[in-house]
C-alpha cells in the first residue's frame, strides 16, 4: 500500500495492510504536526507534492528497504494538503518475522522519504510567518525555481 493523499489517514488501514502470518512484528511510525519546531510555534502545515514522482519514490524506497530486512508487508501513506496541529501527515508500517529488522527498516524508510521524496512541506507560525522546509536534496519547491532547502516569507495579511 503507498499513497499520497489529501484524506485522513487510517491507521488501522494501514497496520492491517502489513499483517500477516508470516510475520511475527509489525512496527508503524505516524508522522504527527507538532506545535513547536524549537522556539517557533507552528499554527498549521501544509504539503504538496509531485504525486507520480512522490510515488515512484515511495515504490522505489520500498522495494529496497524489503530487500534489505526481508520484510513481508510494507505501507506508507503520506497527506497533502492543509493539516492541522494533531494530524497524523505520514504513516509508514512495516512487518518483519522479527522486530529487529522490522524496527531498522521502518526508521530507514521514513528517513528516506524525507531524503529522497519529492514532498514538500510549508509550517505556518503562529507569528505570522511561514517557510518551506524540504527534504535534504533540495529540489526546488512549488514556487520557487531556487534550489533550496528552506525559503522563508512573511504571510500576514498583505
Amino acid at each position: 500500500m503507498l499513497s499520497i493523499t489529501p484524506d485522513p489517514i487510517d491507521i488501522n488501514r494501514v497496520t492491517n495492510a502489513v499483517r500477516n502470518h508470516r510475520a511475527g512484528a509489525v512496527v508503524l511510525f505516524l508522522g504527527t504536526v507538532r506545535e513547536f519546531t524549537g522556539d517557533l510555534q507552528t499554527s498549521s502545515l501544509n504539503y504538496e507534492a509531485f504525486e507520480e514522482m512522490a510515488l515512484a519514490s515511495l515504490e522505489q524506497i520500498t522495494f529496497e528497504a524489503r530487500a534489505r530486512w526481508s520484510l513481508v508487508e510494507s505501507a506508507v501513506i503520506h497527506r497533502i494538503g492543509p493539516l492541522e496541529l494533531g494530524d497524523i501527515a505520514v504513516a509508514v508500517a512495516v512487518s518483519s518475522a522479527h522486530r529487529g529488522p522490522a524496527f531498522d527498516a521502518g526508521q530507514w524508510i521514513m528517513d528516506t522519504i524525507k531524503q529522497q521524496t519529492p514532498i514538500w512541506k510549508k509550517e505556518f507560525y503562529a507569528d505570522g510567518r511561514a517557510e518551506w522546509v524540504h527534504p535534504v536534496h533540495a529540489v526546488p519547491t512549488p514556487d520557487s525555481s531556487r534550489s533550496t532547502s528552506v525559503i522563508t516569507s512573511n504571510e500576514s495579511d498583505d
